[in-house]
């Protein structure tokens, strides 16, 4: 059922990511890096502080979202695409913001509230997202999205201390199998970026417990 912008929250989320907030001393990108976010980000890996989401992410075969420039010039709207089980799950209430000399932050569409923020990596073909929750305390995640899965040795590595960094461990990391091919991705025609081709998408909300990468849970 055609695509859908990220969805980053499961029902029950609290207390979101405040835009100032930058930990380990990470720098967001500014709007000078927006046109270098636009295409297909697969997703790699990801690591949360919350215990039901750290289990939640196991169920996860594979992600990717896809970047396209909004109408009004200071958005990007996102595609999101999750395999669980013999379903691929869409759906649309998020977007980056982008405003001159400032952060690109994640946005919610209904409720216009950050939800996250994208973090500083060494590499262009890297896409970090920060996350945070509010229960009894503060829980932070964090998703690693890239170009391409064959990333180095160097780039896992970077990843790994921006984890560290929210105090948890490399071994705590999960990353994403992709055994299966319920959503896949192709190379699009004359294109040089990878373009999204949903198999069984739907739009509904998947059942309680089920993750989103990026997702803050409930």
């Amino acid at each position: 059922m055609g695509s859908a912008r990220l969805l980053l929250l499961l029902p029950g989320l609290a207390a979101l990511l405040p835009a100032d907030a930058a930990p380990c001393g990470a720098q967001r990108p500014d709007s000078s890096t927006a046109t270098k976010l636009l295409g297909t980000w697969l997703y790699v890996a990801g690591a949360a502080q919350f215990p039901q989401h750290q289990g939640e992410m196991l169920l996860i075969d594979h992600a990717f979202l896809r970047l396209e420039p909004g109408a009004s010039g200071q958005e990007l709207l996102l595609s999101h695409y999750v395999a669980v089980g013999d379903q691929c799950f869409t759906n649309n209430l998020t977007y980056l913001e982008v405003a001159a000399g400032n952060a690109t932050l994640v946005k919610d569409a209904k409720t216009q509230q950050t939800e996250g923020m994208l973090m500083n990596m060494s590499s262009e073909n890297l896409l970090l997202i920060q996350y945070q929750m509010q229960k009894e305390r503060t829980y932070l995640g964090q998703y690693l999205y890239a170009r391409s899965l064959s990333i180095s040795t160097a780039d896992k590595e970077e990843f790994e201390q921006h984890v560290e960094c929210l105090g948890l461990r490399a071994e705590q990391i999960v990353f994403a199998p992709w055994k299966t091919e319920v959503c896949r991705v192709k190379e699009a025609e004359g294109s040089d970026s990878p373009e999204a081709e949903p198999v069984a998408a739907v739009t509904a909300a998947p059942a309680p417990g089920t993750p989103w990468p990026g997702s803050a849970g409930n």
